[in-house]
């Protein structure tokens, strides 16, 4: 089997009236290639919380993707984090996840709720094991994994929207399994998933989250590449090798832009074809056809606001609606990089284009160079293996 790439994506809800949120989610690549997940929910909320779950998680997870022991993490918890002026106690619960390879994971919880496991798209009851350390009952359970395994972890402000303005005291651990084997498809991103489970709760809890709520995803996949071409080379005589070198990519080609698409259709032999429905979204320039190319769309225009979608995938995910099922050119770019990629190469060319010089048009050769800096960054924080060409 070939290795399995775990796609990480989480949402969290402040507590109505806090600042700060109580949960706390860390992501750490150990140094046997392992990646380790954390999701700790601190005692009470706002910064007391926050500081108790950053603690936790930060704690755990770089102990843990160095090879210590959990009996040394649950040690160095205990002696680390600050007592509750007001309760007398250090308290945090903590999940984690750790992918080895691609080919196992573990699953270590303390007093969160479990984690739901979706196999085939359906709730998949794993065994567990009970370990008592320093008088804590840690469950553990150490699994083969298969390809779309999706690893849902939650706090417990998840179970309490079941109390909050809709009242559905039937919201419980098995309910929300049940919404998400309703809700699953195969090709949803870790974040959508986390995005959907978190907006039911925002729901359920009438727009005024009654506690922390932090959901996180891990969804296993396999490896996709997908490449951009943004803009010429500055040099003309490194066009031939620029283009050369793109199409040599494996997987998925986006080109954007007038004058690189139709350097791509001479290079590759192919008539454009512009032929397409002028404008699906009015803000957005149209595609174009290009035997060859799984997506040609214009340039700095369909890229910048790629960039917005992007970044505001990176937070609570409110735009998914306006960019995951539409059809114009930055909704299509915006599927492919975040949903279907998990690694992209992109490929800059720094040609100024005469036509952005024009005076009044905002659409410089800093801005072009701003926008592949800005995407590259995302798709980083993204966990995708970014990799940068400038021509």
């Amino acid at each position: 089997m070939s290795e399995l790439i775990p796609d990480v994506g989480y949402v969290s809800l402040n507590k109505f009236g806090e600042q700060l949120c109580g949960d706390h989610v860390e992501i750490v690549d150990g140094e046997d290639g392992s990646l380790v997940v954390v999701l700790a929910d601190g005692l009470g909320s706002g910064v007391k919380a926050s500081i108790l779950s950053t603690l936790t998680a930060k704690i755990i997870s770089t102990m843990m993707a160095n090879g210590l022991s959990l009996a040394d993490c649950v040690d160095t918890i205990a002696a680390t984090l600050p007592v509750c002026s007001e309760r007398q106690v250090a308290y945090s619960t903590f999940t984690i996840l750790r992918f080895a390879g691609g080919r196992t994971a573990q699953i270590i919880q303390f007093d969160n709720p479990h984690v739901i496991l979706l196999r085939d798209g359906r709730p998949y009851a794993y065994p567990q094991d009970m370990v008592e350390i320093d008088g804590k009952k840690i469950y553990q359970a150490d699994l083969d994994l298969m390809e779309h395994d999706t690893f849902v972890a939650f706090s417990d402000g998840a179970l309490h929207a079941s109390v909050g303005p809709v009242l559905d005291l039937t919201w419980d651990r098995w309910a929300i399994g049940q919404f998400l084997e309703t809700m699953y498809d195969p090709n949803a991103t870790a974040k959508t998933v986390s995005s959907l489970l978190a907006g039911e709760c925002r729901r359920l809890y009438g727009g005024r989250p009654g506690d922390d709520t932090t959901v996180c995803t891990v969804r296993l996949r396999r490896r996709q590449t997908v490449s951009l071409m943004l803009g010429p080379s500055r040099d003309p005589d490194d066009e031939e090798g620029m283009l050369a070198s793109f199409f040599a990519e494996p997987g998925k080609h986006i080109v954007s832009g007038g004058t690189t698409s139709a350097l791509a259709a001479r290079h590759l032999g192919r008539e454009l074809d512009t032929s397409l429905p002028a404008y699906v979204d009015p803000e957005i320039p149209p595609t174009a056809k290009l035997e060859g190319v799984d997506l040609v769309t214009e340039g700095v225009v369909t890229l910048s606001r790629v960039v917005e979608y992007a970044q505001d995938y990176l937070g609570d995910n409110a735009r998914y609606a306006e960019w995951g099922y539409k059809k114009d050119g930055a909704s299509l770019a915006a599927r492919m990089l975040f949903e279907e990629a998990t690694d992209v190469n992109l490929y800059i060319g720094r040609a100024v284009n005469p036509a952005h010089q024009a005076e009044g048009l905002p659409i410089g050769f800093d801005r072009k160079m701003q926008i592949a800096d800005q995407l590259s960054d995302c798709l980083k924080r993204m966990g995708k293996a970014v990799k940068t060409y400038r021509f």
